[in-house]
């Protein structure tokens, strides 16, 4: 799978925080929704078959007044092809 660079974040040359006790991670967020919680979940769980992420993390809300008012936040990072990274060593 190609990176889109528009996608990427840019780091300035020799940014290196390992050393540091938070380091900086990237991390993505999509929310899906639907009538019902469980409509909201379906919805993610087939995005979530059809691409390459790791979920670190999720939360609900309730859109009062929304015709799909439960939204499901869900927070991944991209998975990255071991491959790739060799490739830049």
């Amino acid at each position: 799978m190609a990176i889109d660079p528009d996608l990427c974040i840019e780091l300035p040359a020799g940014f290196d925080d390992s050393d540091e006790d938070t380091q900086v991670y990237p991390v993505a967020c999509k929310l899906f929704m639907g009538v019902t919680a469980s409509e909201a979940f379906a919805r993610a769980s087939r995005w979530v078959a059809e691409h390459d992420v790791r979920v670190t993390d999720v939360s609900w809300d309730n859109m009062l007044g929304e015709d799909e008012p439960h939204t499901l936040s869900l927070y991944f990072v991209f998975e990255l092809d071991p491959e790739d990274d060799e490739d830049e060593d």
